[in-house]
């Protein structure tokens, strides 16, 4: 019987596995310390309410797509071939160019309200 052609060390695996984690958690420690700041921006009252809301809608999208890739690294790790790999990451494409098309409309109209208010 041959042996596989894609064959990782489950040392590797194991690795990738805790810096893929590890990366996690020190990403969610920064987004935590930067929803405090963005939280505590709402304090400033030169800030309009507006610019408030698009700024923590951006950062919302700019922390469910870091976690999409995250948790994309983590299935990586676990694949157990190149076309498995492939498949993940052509599913992660289209569903993320899907989110970002998504995200980047309700910004636009986020950016269009506020425009409109101000006039």
């Amino acid at each position: 019987m041959a042996d596989p052609i894609y064959q990782v060390p489950n040392e590797v695996r194991d690795f990738a596995e805790k810096s893929v984690e590890q990366a996690r958690k020190a990403f969610e420690g920064f987004a935590g310390a930067a929803q405090k700041a963005l939280h505590s921006s709402s304090d400033l009252p030169l800030v309009p309410p507006e610019a408030k809301d698009m700024g923590a809608k951006a950062f919302s999208y700019a922390e469910a797509n870091v976690n999409a890739a995250f948790d994309l690294a983590q299935k990586l790790v676990h694949a157990k071939d190149p076309q498995e790999v492939f498949q993940l990451q052509s599913e992660f494409v289209k569903i993320q160019l899907n989110a970002i098309q998504e995200q980047t409309k309700e910004l636009g109209a986020a950016f269009q309200r506020a425009a409109t208010k101000k006039s």
